[in-house]
């Protein structure tokens, strides 16, 4: 199963280690990764594979949530082809 990561908020040092740091402990592989700033708001996408996670698709998504409260941003876990659907032009 595939996942779309998205992580907002205004910049500051350690965002992407946290967050990387987390889904390696779950065995989550990261498949593609973008991540820019602007005017000091980061803005991350990434693509996950969650096939051999430890934890269910439910805990990782409200771990998550709660990672980016901690660390002051907003990070999102969808589902891929939930993401696709809602995304179609």
């Amino acid at each position: 199963m595939r996942g779309i990561i998205t992580v907002v908020g205004k910049d500051r040092v350690g965002i992407i280690a946290k967050v990387c740091t987390l889904l390696s402990e779950r065995q989550i592989n990261i498949l593609d990764i973008s991540q820019t700033i602007v005017q000091g708001f980061f803005n991350m996408m990434m693509i996950v594979d969650l096939s051999n996670s430890t934890e269910t698709f439910e805990k990782n998504e409200e771990d998550l949530k709660n990672l980016g409260n901690e660390i002051g941003v907003v990070i999102k876990l969808q589902r891929e082809e939930i993401f696709n659907s809602m995304h179609r032009i």
